[in-house]
């Protein structure tokens, strides 16, 4: 659940501009010569990255260059574009860029294939103050002198390969606003010392393998608003420091680790709350009441817990998303809040015990939805008015339920690809319109006939009353 940082959106909209409105002077020849070493650094630039970088040229005009003192270059911005595979670069970051004196900002996000240890060329350029490395593969430990970048801003490498202990001295950037090192492969407890950069808006170490007690140093932190542990081998419980980000907090992200205890009551006091994770840990007991006034949390994720009824009735005015499954609750129906919202594009209730006849479930909006997973329930009827209903739907799980229909009847969105309706009543053949979707499981239904030309195993359809075709037996002549 990892968003880009909002300095990098303010940086990159004004970059262009300011390059091209600089001094009409040529970039000094320090700053031509540093970046010219840096390419003869990379290895591969298929999309033509730095082709505008030449000899001769002005540097201040180079592509993901920015110069605002005088000719000197002040920041790097270069960065990959998920969508196209050919946008990346290869190599390592040279040393050379220790020549920058000038450079108050780094930004290499998405270029996948930057390798090598942390550049220590960093630690020789006095007017640092943000740093972005983002999504490449650097590697190794981080450097225990890591505080000397005292005059840090922000300091950002997530999406890396860094391994080995979080430095305490990274305390000492206490001029941090943001610090992400999430989806790397540190290990180890978080330094205690961070309780030291009370300036955090930002502060993310989710994706890794840290370990211990999450750290009861929340109290220094007034302006965080992200904080993000999520996937990593945390234990104990929800620190009571938290309570003391109730104003500001925004999103809260602890799932996929090992916390026990029983959910605080205080989170009910976070109003500013967007979003909440607690899925994948081992909380168990009650909700609490509290959470009636969670009015504009949009994104709740407390499943896979051991969590018991009863589930509160929340008065949110919309949900996005919503996620209770796999704990221990009773529902009996869709929540009311859950029906009524306008915005809501996943809904995840399996195995929550409800037991209520598809066809009368009728929501609010069912335009935005993408999800639905409804598994492991007592759901009869039929899903084909609401599947009638949705037109980005990408999957719909409802295995296990009492679910009687014609397969055939039944919509499949454009935009579908997963498809789970096993251990159901389901009748009737099975529709060509199958074949296009990435997973499906039909088993042990009432379905019958010749199968379509499918790519999925015999254990998609196993278990139903006369299928026949590849890959199950051959039908009779």
């Amino acid at each position: 659940m990892s968003s880009p940082s909002p300095l990098i959106f303010i940086f990159f909209s004004l970059s262009t501009f300011l390059h091209r409105t600089a001094t009409a002077a040529s970039c000094h020849v320090d700053d031509e010569t540093a970046l010219l070493s840096f390419k003869s650094g990379i290895t591969a630039d298929p999309s033509g990255m730095l082709s505008t970088w030449k000899t001769g040229s002005d540097c201040c005009t180079w592509s993901g260059i920015t110069c605002l003192t005088s000719n000197r270059v002040t920041a790097l911005s270069l960065s990959g574009q998920p969508n196209k595979p050919n946008s990346y670069l290869s190599g390592t970051i040279s040393p050379s860029l220790s020549k920058l004196r000038y450079l108050d900002g780094i930004y290499f996000q998405n270029l996948v294939n930057l390798s090598g240890p942390f550049p220590n060329s960093l630690f020789l350029l006095p007017n640092l103050k943000y740093v972005y490395i983002e999504n490449n593969i650097l590697s190794g430990p981080f450097p225990a002198t890591i505080g000397k970048l005292a005059g840090l801003n922000a300091l950002s490498f997530a999406g890396n390969k860094f391994s080995g202990k979080i430095p305490s001295s990274i305390s000492d950037l206490t001029q941090l606003t943001q610090l992400n090192l999430g989806r790397n492969l540190f290990s180890g407890p978080v330094p205690d010392g961070i309780r030291r950069l009370k300036n955090l808006t930002l502060l993310a170490f989710d994706h890794n393998q840290l370990s211990g007690n999450v750290p009861d140093f929340f109290d220094s932190f007034s302006n965080l608003r992200i904080l993000r542990f999520s996937y990593n081998k945390f234990s104990g419980e929800i620190p009571a420091s938290i309570s003391n980000l109730a104003t500001r907090l925004a999103y809260l992200e602890m799932g996929h680790n090992s916390l026990t205890g029983t959910i605080p009551d205080f989170l009910g006091k976070f109003h500013a709350l967007d979003t909440l994770d607690l899925s994948w840990n081992k909380f168990s007991g009650v909700v609490p009441k509290s959470f009636v006034n969670l009015t504009k949390i949009f994104n709740l994720d407390l499943s896979h817990n051991i969590l018991t009824d009863p589930f509160p009735d929340l008065k949110v005015k919309g949900i996005e998303s919503l996620d209770l499954s796999y704990n221990r609750f009773h529902l009996g129906q869709i929540p009311k809040w859950v029906t009524s919202s306008p915005i809501i594009y996943s809904l995840k209730l399996a195995k929550c015990g409800i037991k209520i006849k598809l066809d009368d479930w009728k929501p609010t909006e069912t335009y935005f939805y993408d999800y639905i997973d409804l598994s492991e329930n007592e759901i009869s009827g039929s899903p084909v008015v609401l599947m009638n209903r949705t037109e980005y739907l990408v999957g719909f799980w409802a295995s296990g339920n009492l679910l009687k229909f014609d397969l055939v009847s039944m919509k499949f969105p454009k935009t579908l690809k997963n498809l789970d309706l096993s251990r159901n009543l389901v009748f009737g053949k099975v529709p060509k319109a199958i074949s296009g979707l990435n997973t499906v499981n039909v088993s042990h239904n009432h379905l019958c006939g010749s199968l379509p030309a499918t790519k999925f195993p015999a254990s998609a359809f196993l278990g139903n009353d006369c299928l026949c075709g590849s890959p199950l037996s051959p039908c009779k002549v």
